[in-house]
């Protein structure tokens, strides 16, 4: 499909075809530098940093909603005059992608990481991520993300690299770095600690084990203890009571045996045993509970480890070694039942750990880590928020971002994998640490320390993939050099993410950033819900019920769900997110209702194509037209559109998309297709004013007033839609180059593209509050007229004379005084208005707050019209009553604000008055 010349405009056609129009528009855009930013100083920046997706990744529904609302902003942006940069690019993914590579690796050479080596192993996955590792940011594009690709970074760029070792070693200076041997969240599978953020509970069903543990030197006298993991009994270094307890207030200081290992251990007292869970006694494992870990420091209990990092028990376990850890629990479990230790199994739910990653339980494991104070960070973080520097949209999540600042606990940072950032840290031959951004500054710090040159080893482990992403929105744009782009972007303006990241993510560049550059990264935090399917499940690809974007968007399979679609196009699947997205809120999405969409790009479409061709067939006029030439219609059409103009931009600011695009919708939709192109049909066919065609000054007016309201149109819609939105333009530019209504804010003709055209500015003076609400009864009019005909299946021909009895003579002179409208659009032969009109017998009715409507019928129709009466007068005595609760509840009235329980006051005495006219209607038709 290539853009239509004047000469064959009559054959544009009817069915919107979106692919062949957005190739050619991206590839426009990219040709023309439209994305690419540079630091102007005359203009305001308005910058965003995409939330970089994993190498490993593909475009997933989630990834398409968060990147339509940064497209939406930043096209908007745009249009508004900002110098508008969106900064793209990719998070290498450690565990992910060493994952990824490892299975591949495995499933082809039957091969482990240790048998490859390191070196190997990382060139692997740099060969790898060089082939799949910009396929979701080629997928991107075809969403029409207008990032600004010549910018696009990586995690491990090299400047980003030494940014990351430039932080950590001014963290570890300060001495908000530290290692140690501490209890952390370990999987087994991987080989790696994690950190707390990367655990994710679920709610399990278990068992509650109940051991006897024999007293020493006391024969028959035992204590019991309950355990959710028998197989920890392994590590056990002590039996912890609470000091208030009674029932083993003897026993404190003596000692008990534990069984199948026959070690002592002692009876300690403690504050945190909770004297509710089992039997009030228990067990300490240091080594294996957090705890039991903390119970262990205060009593300066042993740390017995009894697991080796891929959950294999080891010689600490005696004959258990060698084990599975499930394994070992089943083998623990019936030794102490052979032993005649076991008192009973009880059911019991609780919440495990489960990394992030791969779902293996995670182990509560010993071991030596590297870890960031938070608690100094988190203030700077928390002020930030307080003052109103960093702002969260939806307001709620600020509370939750601050529960979880106020209870942060320090940072695991280390992994114990090969691909990724690696620890900035070198060992000496006596274990001193030197930390330096590279190798050189540490062997300078070692020589000051030995007085020599001594064989250094750099620390095996590498960074936690956060740590990296933590720098994000200040590394991208050349920090640590004193860039102009730093100088001019940064502090950043908006970031969008899921709720899912605050903690992984957004908290913690909020920290590096005040910590490194002493201000904040961005000022406004929009939290999107997440994605789930039609039964509220999160989409995910185990449960293969995700829904490929790029399926739908193209057409064809989608192997998550193995159904086939047509063609959206990219506009369809941007206008659904945006208009069911609403703030933070979940958003349940099956492929139907991505309909919705398709069908407003093909509306949309067929509204272009008829002002195309009217434009096209007929003279424009230049000169900007004066007030009073302006029909009804067009008062009311401007008048429209600078509401949803006041309303959308309203809603964006609020980082309301759901609103935006819903009005945007509305308007386009409703009054400029439903309405306002009738009406020009009309006015610019021979079907108007008794057959003859219109005068030619008024052709030329009301042409210039639909290119006028089109051309504001497209750019209202364009960062939503901005394919369909680009193609319209152009094609608009051939037939009316000088378009729009000077001084009124709403010419954009001089423009080249859409996507650099200025956004639509609301001139209050044609806002004419008057002009809608008549033209909202003309409507409630004609639509009246429309549905007593569909519902009695009657025609215009059936129908043809209707008559509106108005509340007043000033109601009834805006009626006269555009009945042509009323005529025209209700196919009305014969319209009688006035005041104080009887319902004529043998005629059906409507009733709204000024006028009635009565239409004369064929005498079969009379009973529904009195069914239709008496399913109205039931809806509006509900309504009395619903109200009438309202205001009998004391805590509506109370609580409510004044306004609220005044309206449903008003809103009482209006049904009753609607109700009073039904049952004088009621009447009147019994009697006819």
């Amino acid at each position: 499909m290539t853009t239509p010349t004047a000469a064959n405009f009559a054959d544009l056609p009817t069915r919107y075809d979106p692919l062949p129009v957005e190739r050619r528009w991206y590839a426009h855009w990219i040709e023309r530098g439209y994305f690419h930013s540079t630091p102007e100083p005359r203009k305001k920046p308005y910058t965003i940093v995409i939330p970089p997706p994993n190498v490993t990744g593909a475009l997933h529904m989630g990834h398409a909603l968060n990147n339509t609302l940064q497209d939406i902003l930043i096209r908007w942006r745009r249009m508004q005059g900002f110098e508008a940069l969106w900064v793209p690019g990719t998070d290498h993914a450690g565990i992910a992608t060493q994952t990824a590579v490892e299975k591949m690796i495995h499933k082809e050479e039957n091969k482990t990481r240790h048998q490859l080596g390191r070196e190997e192993l990382l060139r692997r996955i740099w060969a790898w991520k060089e082939k799949y590792g910009e396929r979701i940011l080629l997928q991107l594009r075809k969403l029409g993300s207008s990032c600004d690709w010549e910018r696009a970074r990586f995690t491990m760029d090299e400047g980003l690299s030494r940014a990351v070792r430039l932080v950590f070693v001014k963290l570890f200076r300060d001495g908000l770095i530290y290692r140690g041997r501490y209890l952390v969240n370990w999987c087994p599978a991987l080989r790696t600690a994690l950190s707390d953020d990367e655990v994710e509970y679920e709610e399990t069903k278990g068992h509650l084990w109940h051991f006897r543990y024999p007293v020493a030197g006391q024969a028959g006298r035992h204590v019991v203890i309950a355990t959710t993991r028998p197989e920890t009994m392994l590590g056990d270094t002590a039996v912890a009571v609470h000091p208030e307890d009674p029932r083993y207030r003897d026993l404190v200081g003596k000692k008990l045996l534990l069984p199948l290992v026959d070690r002592e251990i002692p009876v300690v007292e403690d504050w945190e045993v909770d004297l509710n869970f089992g039997t009030g006694a228990v067990k300490v494992t240091p080594a294996h509970d957090p705890a039991d870990f903390r119970i262990g420091e205060r009593h300066k209990l042993e740390r017995v480890n009894i697991l080796n990092p891929d959950g294999i028990i080891n010689e600490n376990g005696g004959r258990f070694a060698g084990m599975n850890r499930f394994r070992a629990r089943e083998a623990v479990v019936q030794a102490m039942a052979d032993a005649g230790l076991l008192e009973k199994i009880e059911p019991h739910v609780h919440n495990v750990g489960h990394c992030y990653r791969t779902g293996d339980v995670i182990e509560p494991y010993l071991s030596e880590q590297w870890f960031v104070k938070m608690r100094p960070l988190a203030e700077k973080a928390i002020a930030a928020t307080k003052t109103c520097r960093v702002r969260f949209h939806p307001e709620r999540y600020t509370d939750y971002y601050f529960q979880w600042l106020e209870n942060v606990r320090d940072w695991c940072i280390s992994r114990q994998i090969w691909y990724g950032h690696r620890i900035p840290i070198w060992y000496g031959p006596d274990g001193a640490t030197f930390a330096g951004v590279d190798e050189a500054e540490a062997r300078e710090q070692a020589k000051r320390r030995y007085g020599k040159e001594e064989p250094l080893a750099q620390d095996e482990d590498v960074l936690d993939t956060w740590f990296s992403s933590a720098l994000w929105p200040f590394s991208t744009l050349g920090w640590p050099e004193p860039t102009q782009d730093l100088a001019y972007y940064f502090p950043t303006s908006t970031l969008v993410t899921d709720r899912g990241i605050i903690f992984f993510w957004v908290a913690r560049m909020v920290m590096m950033s005040e910590f490194i550059l002493g201000k904040e990264p961005f000022s406004d935090v929009y939290i999107h819900g997440t994605i789930l399917d039609r039964e509220g499940r999160k989409m995910s690809k185990s449960l293969g019920n995700g829904i490929d974007p790029v399926a739908l968007i193209d057409g064809g399979v989608d192997e998550n769900t193995g159904g086939t679609y047509e063609p959206h196009g990219a506009d369809a699947v941007r206008f659904s997110l945006a208009t069911l997205s609403m703030e933070g809120q979940d958003l349940r999405l099956w492929p139907e209702r991505f309909d919705d969409g398709r069908r407003f790009a093909n509306k949309a479409w067929n509204a272009g194509r008829f002002v195309i061709q009217q434009l096209a067939a007929g003279a424009i006029d230049d000169r900007p037209p004066r007030s009073e030439r302006l029909q009804f219609e067009d008062r009311w059409i401007l008048s429209r559109l600078t509401a949803a103009v006041q309303e959308a931009t309203q809603a964006l600011e609020g980082f309301q998309y759901c609103l935006a695009a819903q009005r945007v919708r509305d308007f386009v939709w409703s009054d400029f297709c439903d309405w306002y192109v009738e009406l020009v049909k009309f006015r610019l066919s021979a079907r108007a004013g008794g057959g003859s065609p219109p005068p030619e000054e008024d052709a030329r007016l009301c042409r210039q007033v639909l290119a006028a309201v089109f051309d504001a149109t497209l750019r209202l819609l364009h960062p939503v839609c901005p394919f369909i939105t680009e193609e319209l333009w152009h094609l608009l530019a051939q037939v009316a180059p000088r378009r729009g209504l000077e001084g009124r804010g709403w010419n954009g003709a001089a423009a080249e593209s859409a996507i650099i055209a200025p956004w639509p500015m609301a001139d209050p003076a044609l806002r004419l509050v008057e002009v809608e609400k008549t033209f909202g009864r003309i409507q409630e009019a004609i639509q009246a007229v429309r549905r007593i005909r569909q519902e009695r299946n009657l025609s215009s021909k059936d129908t043809p004379e209707v008559l509106l009895d108005c509340a007043s003579a000033a109601v009834a002179q805006s009626f006269e005084a555009q009945q042509a409208l009323i005529r025209n659009l209700g196919a009305v032969a014969s319209l009688n208005i006035g005041a104080g009109i009887a319902k004529p017998e043998g005629s059906v009715s409507e009733i709204f707050s000024d006028f009635k409507i009565f239409i004369p019928v064929p005498k079969a129709n009379l009973e529904k019209e009195k069914q239709a009466l008496l399913k109205r007068k039931a809806e509006l005595e509900n309504g009395v009553k619903r109200e009438e609760q309202k205001l009998q509840n004391p805590s509506f009235v109370e609580k409510a604000p004044p306004a609220v329980v005044e309206a449903a006051r008003k809103r009482i005495q209006e049904l009753l008055h609607q109700l009073e006219t039904v049952n004088k209607l009621i009447a009147a038709g019994e009697k006819s």
